[in-house]
């Protein structure tokens, strides 16, 4: 059972703190009351005057929502926004909180987002929702990255989770690269497979990203082993634009769990 949620916003700021010693658990969270502490924790990173890297997804969702809140409470001042995706803009947006680009800004101060997985050594894998290029593009740009995560998340190796790898890929000509990038990781069982929208009306259409491109979903079924080779191997290929693994990119990770909130640094 977890904490309840006031409890767990106590965390401090140590590598690896645990709150396995507060009172005993008093309800049970659910996955995004998990994900919405995690991101309110992340948010305490935050101070007046930065230009901060807004994330995209349901984790990076709340992190937002927060910011807004202390912006229209006067509590965070002079703060610029760097979105990863036109949902995100929109979001910040309709929350007043000020924006620009990487043409702008091409230091970032911070980014909070969230991860589809996390490996012991803290690289990710993102891009599930669809935007790892953009979010790549501005979470490469900062001096810190934080990410935000439920414990569901965390893997024993990148694939673990047995879910999508993504690799964002140009629409011409995209089965020929899918069969390019089966092929790299033949020896681990990968499957690939075009990522299609959710919406019951254009289900059978291929996703499109906010750059007018195809995601081509890779599934394995055993470790890929070295994942600086994996990374050069799938960006040599023709087509590729960008693949979902974020390696050596965060510098914290805060993991909400059934225990408490747990803080990791690079």
């Amino acid at each position: 059972m977890a904490v309840a949620y006031t409890q767990l916003m106590k965390t401090t700021e140590k590598m690896e703190t645990s709150l396995a010693s507060l009172s005993p658990p008093s309800v049970i969270l659910t996955q995004d009351e998990l994900k919405k502490i995690a991101a309110y924790k992340a948010v305490e990173f935050v101070e007046s005057g930065m230009v901060l890297g807004l994330g995209t997804g349901s984790t990076a969702r709340h992190a937002v929502d927060r910011i807004g809140e202390l912006l229209s409470q006067g509590k965070l001042k002079n703060v610029v926004g760097v979105p990863t995706s036109k949902m995100t803009h929109e979001q910040a947006l309709s929350l007043g909180i000020p924006l620009s680009d990487l043409d702008s800004h091409p230091v970032i101060d911070l980014a909070i987002d969230g991860a589809d997985e996390v490996d012991p050594d803290l690289n990710l894998v993102k891009g599930r929702g669809g935007s790892l290029l953009r979010e790549k593009m501005v979470e490469g740009a900062c001096k810190k990255f934080v990410v935000i995560v439920d414990e569901s998340k965390m893997v024993p190796h990148i694939g673990g989770s047995g879910l999508a790898m993504p690799v964002e890929v140009v629409p011409f000509c995209w089965k020929f690269t899918a069969k390019r990038l089966r092929e790299l990781f033949e020896d681990c069982g990968c499957v690939a497979k075009l990522r299609t929208c959710s919406e019951k009306s254009k289900k059978e259409q291929p996703f499109v990203t906010d750059n007018g491109n195809y995601i081509v979903d890779l599934y394995f079924k055993k470790d890929i082993g070295d994942l600086k080779i994996a990374s050069d191997s799938i960006l040599r290929l023709a087509g590729v634009v960008e693949h979902g693994m974020f390696l050596d990119m965060a510098t914290t990770v805060i993991v909400a769990g059934e225990l408490g909130v747990t803080i990791k640094n690079k």
